[in-house]
């Protein structure tokens, strides 16, 4: 279960090189990767606002979670990270979901073939920009994807907190849909124990008291 991410007939736009101040190519691409990004915004994933009215789309998540890092830096995991690239991981973790859409990370038939799927992305849609900030922007999203930095492990501590408050705080609307049981969720979740423990606690708090509630399965 996965949203389509890029169609063949929704090609890049095309910037005008004459139009570029200097006629700079480097200007130009980068003009035409920021006019690439944008159709993240189309982009669903499977979790809803909290007000429950529609889809998030994952640039409003990306937004989310790189807040939700300023906020609670302070509980990361280690003596101290480097906020500024932590911000930057996040910002950009999701970009590959405009080609290869989102996939529901209970979605095991979707989850197959998800590494290939992205991996291609990656080259396509980072390879936009000049090479420096294209190898820049990839060594970031590798970095995100390995989870051996303090930086990268906090982060994604981040991605998984955000989705789980709304789970939670939408008493568990997503999670009653597709029949999600606690232990599902709580494997899910093991990277905020290795990103942020205080918020691992948390997490298990609400966890508990959302079977107790009836907003997920034991």
């Amino acid at each position: 279960m996965r949203d389509a991410g890029r169609k063949a007939s929704d090609p890049p736009i095309q910037v005008d090189p004459m139009l570029a101040p200097g006629q700079s190519e480097r200007f130009k691409r980068q003009v035409e990767f920021l006019l690439e990004t944008d159709k993240l915004k189309h982009t669903l994933r499977q979790t809803i606002l909290l007000n429950r009215s529609r889809r998030e789309n994952s640039v409003e998540h990306s937004w989310h979670i790189a807040l939700s890092a300023m906020i609670f830096s302070e509980y990361a995991n280690g003596s101290r990270i480097d906020l500024s690239r932590v911000i930057r991981m996040l910002l950009i973790h999701d970009l590959v979901e405009i080609d290869a859409g989102d996939t529901y990370c209970y979605d095991a038939q979707g989850r197959q073939d998800q590494a290939e799927r992205e991996q291609q992305a990656a080259e396509r849609i980072f390879g936009l920009l000049p090479a420096d900030q294209a190898a820049d922007f990839r060594d970031l999203w590798d970095e995100f994807e390995a989870r051996r930095t303090p930086e990268s492990r906090f982060a994604h501590a981040m991605d998984r907190f955000q989705a789980f408050l709304h789970n939670y705080f939408t008493n568990g609307q997503v999670w009653r849909q597709h029949g999600i049981r606690r232990g599902q969720v709580l494997d899910r979740m093991q990277p905020v124990d290795a990103g942020a423990s205080v918020l691992w606690e948390y997490v298990r708090s609400l966890m508990d008291d959302a079977v107790g509630k009836g907003f997920l399965a034991p």
